[in-house]
């Protein structure tokens, strides 16, 4: 009889674990489109863009030496499917279980142009998902 109950509860326990899913980690304060829509506005000071942005990639001068600043950021994310599912009774037993996983990339540049003053005087962004 305890043979049964182990059994049995072997089985429950089986049945319940049988399907789990990775679930996507999000980075905090993440570049997106939205973030340069709500925070970047023409006349801001270098300072405050920063403090929105973070420190740019790359600056560049133009020939009146007014800068340019670039952010690049290429991010890759992995998810992870895998299901597993099977019973026992007593000592024989079955299971099945599969995998699969998905790559997806994304790429956000944004282009800062600065006036004499160093206020924004002009920016644009690109955004891609692949």
């Amino acid at each position: 009889m305890k043979r049964v109950i182990m059994s049995f509860i072997f089985v429950i326990s089986a049945l319940m674990l049988g399907c789990t899913a990775a679930q996507p980690q999000e980075t905090p304060e993440q570049l997106t489109v939205g973030t340069v829509q709500r925070k970047i506005e023409i006349g801001m000071s270098g300072a405050d863009v920063i403090a929105a942005l973070g420190s740019p990639n790359m600056v560049t001068t133009d020939e009146q030496r007014r800068e340019t600043w670039i952010y690049d950021k290429i991010s890759s994310e992995v998810s992870k499917t895998s299901s597993s599912a099977g019973f026992s009774l007593l000592i024989v037993g079955a299971g099945k279980s599969s995998s699969s996983s998905k790559t997806s990339q994304k790429t956000m540049t944004i282009i800062i142009k600065f006036d004499e003053e160093s206020k924004v005087r002009d920016f644009a962004y690109h955004s891609s998902q692949f």
